[in-house]
């Protein structure tokens, strides 16, 4: 079993963690409450992820998560392993890549883990670049990688 590497460090220090891995997170399991609600407010409604017996019959054979879901779960997921103290405001600045190479079946458990790519210093603060993998339970392929764009402003 992996243990954690939970990684803290206050925003005047962000420099000297170009290279530094933290994760796994815990794992969270994705529920089919949670993929109606977020079909519900993102407005997508394939019967991939809500209808059980259409889902049956697709390659997947069960009905999965949204991709965009499981992205959204960075930040809970995330939070539990990297955190800067000291910084006024922080915010999700973008996305440089993203892919979703396995589906996420509703019931099973992902968690995230990542490294801090790149350290760079903008206005008022630290732009970092973030590459982060979503791990599904017992599977080989991951349901998402995606290199996020974090500022962490004074």
């Amino acid at each position: 079993m992996q243990e954690a590497v939970a990684l803290s460090t206050a925003i005047e220090d962000l420099a000297a963690l170009r290279g530094t891995a933290f994760g796994p997170s815990s794992w969270r399991e994705i529920t089919q409450d949670e993929v109606d609600l977020f079909a519900r407010v993102s407005g997508d409604h394939n019967p991939i992820h809500l209808d059980a017996e259409y889902a049956a019959s697709t390659p997947f054979g069960t009905r999965i998560a949204h991709g965009l879901l499981t992205l959204s779960l960075v930040v809970p997921l995330m939070a539990e392993v990297f955190e800067v103290t000291g910084a006024g405001m922080g915010i999700n600045y973008g996305l440089n890549k993203v892919r979703f190479p396995a589906p996420v079946p509703v019931g099973s458990r992902i968690r995230v883990h990542g490294e801090v790519s790149t350290v760079t210093e903008v206005n008022g603060g630290w732009q970092i670049e973030v590459p982060v993998t979503f791990e599904i339970e017992n599977s080989v392929k991951p349901a998402c990688v995606a290199e996020f764009v974090l500022r962490y402003y004074r």
